[in-house]
């Protein structure tokens, strides 16, 4: 009898069994959870670290681009000044297209 009860004693009861099979099924679901929302996270973080980047490389081009463009104003600015001179306007009119200053009789004053 002492024999039997320690072999008794040894076998598994089934609801325990029941219940850590359920409590490895929930554990196992709860950490799938977690590694999914991990990935989740992770692939934003990556995602957005690349985003950040090309937009810094699109910020060093327009920089770029904006040096270039105050350049070319500059050199504008300049041949305007140049076409607007006085001097050169007159010469223009003179030379070029057979102008001259009106004498007093051309000139009609308007009240």
């Amino acid at each position: 009898m002492a024999n039997m009860r320690a072999t008794m004693d040894k076998v598994a009861d089934p609801r325990r069994l029941d219940s850590a099979v359920e409590e490895k099924s929930d554990f196992f679901v709860y950490m799938i959870g977690i590694i999914i929302i991990v990935t989740v996270v992770s692939v934003f973080h990556v995602w957005s670290r690349v985003k950040v980047m090309d937009l810094n490389l699109k910020v060093g081009e327009l920089r770029r681009e904006l040096k270039e463009q105050e350049q070319v104003q500059g050199g504008l600015k300049l041949e305007v000044a140049s076409l607007k001179m006085p001097a050169r306007i007159e010469n223009l009119a003179t030379g070029e297209l057979g102008m001259s200053l009106p004498t007093e009789q051309q000139v009609v004053q308007v009240k």
